[in-house]
């Protein structure tokens, strides 16, 4: 096996030169982090939240001055458990898994604990005791989302849901729309579909075009994932039936605010966690690991709900703004450690 040591050489990777040093008394392995080094293994990698997740992911790296090196499945699923292998056989002293299908990750996973190396995983659930999981707590953003649904709507109407079963946080989403269901019998669910094929919005769109034609009574679309939310607005859009149809989602992008504060938008409200927040805090769970500490073995990195509303009243245009204005988006107080340098803000 190729030693930590002579990793960084042999691979292509991020050498990243921390912003600001770090703290006199930051533990083993963190008072040499030139030598430490971890991997990012990803399924999914296409949309503005998987943009700003890396970018996180980047940035929290870079101010620990420890080496990233990058590995992107695109949603192949045997791929993904290849490129966990790729990074025990570099020998890399950490990996992060984000997403994935517990199917293909478990055994993966289990294999780099095996191998002595600490793992964190975000939104893939590797039933693995010995592996935090890092969360945005999906089941409170559904709960935020279909809150600012019923309070728009009141309890009956008549929904779509886009979903696609398999997915860690997906599901915990649906859990939530389950519930929110049953303790609402005037809900009407009559169309549910969902696909993540590239490019998911269009692939979506192609979908909704199909549900709203056959569905023209649907008031409310639930959407919790925003690339899911993209494609339905244009598929609303399209239909002209922006007026009839209100879409609520669960995450948040730059170019998501700017469709959400178009004139006359459908897209009423999203619950969401800044992404790249939860890439740093995945790069914090697992240098807490490496340094010997204990995260807990669940993560959770609290949601706040974005109305359409409360965009156009403070007059927030980009991300920037948004934790400006909100700075409990700006940055989640989770995982962290003293000796840790946080990235420049």
């Amino acid at each position: 096996m190729i030693s930590r040591r002579t990793f960084a050489a042999l691979v292509t990777s991020v050498a990243l030169v921390p912003t600001l040093g770090l703290a006199q008394t930051a533990p083993a392995p963190f008072d040499n982090p030139g030598e430490v080094n971890i991997a990012l293994v990803r399924y999914l990698s296409t949309g503005d939240f998987f943009q700003a997740y890396l970018s996180g992911v980047e940035k929290q790296a870079a101010a620990l001055g420890v080496n990233l090196q990058v590995f992107d499945s695109r949603q192949d699923a045997a791929l993904q458990a290849d490129m966990v292998d790729q990074a025990i056989a570099l020998g890399v002293d950490g990996i992060i898994i984000q997403h994935g299908l517990t199917e293909s990750m478990k055994e993966a996973a289990q294999r780099a604990v095996d191998a002595g190396i600490k793992v964190v995983a975000f939104d893939v659930n590797v039933e693995n005791p010995a592996i935090p999981q890092v969360e945005q707590s999906d089941r409170d953003l559904a709960r935020l989302a279909l809150e600012a649904a019923l309070a728009d709507n009141g309890n009956e109407w008549v929904a779509g849901y886009v979903y696609v079963p398999g997915i860690a946080p997906l599901d915990r989403r649906d859990e939530t729309w389950k519930e929110v269901k049953a303790a609402n019998p005037g809900i009407n669910e009559v169309a549910m579909f969902g696909t993540l094929d590239n490019p998911i919005a269009n692939s979506v769109a192609n979908q909704a075009r199909s549900v709203l034609s056959a569905n023209p009574n649907i008031q409310v679309m639930f959407a919790p994932y925003d690339e899911f939310a993209k494609g339905v607005k244009i598929a609303v859009d399209e239909a002209g039936m922006s007026g009839q149809v209100s879409i609520y989602s669960a995450d948040v992008s730059t170019a998501d605010i700017q469709l959400m504060r178009e004139a006359g938008s459908s897209w009423k409200a999203t619950a969401a966690t800044n992404p790249a927040v939860v890439g740093e805090v995945s790069v914090r769970t697992l240098a807490l690991l490496l340094a010997g500490e204990d995260p807990g073995a669940s993560v959770i990195v609290p949601p706040t709900l974005i109305t359409q509303a409360m965009l156009n009243e403070l007059n927030i245009t980009n991300m920037e703004e948004l934790g400006a204005k909100l700075p409990a988006f700006a940055h989640a107080d989770v995982a962290m450690a003293p000796w840790m340098t946080l990235p420049p803000r």
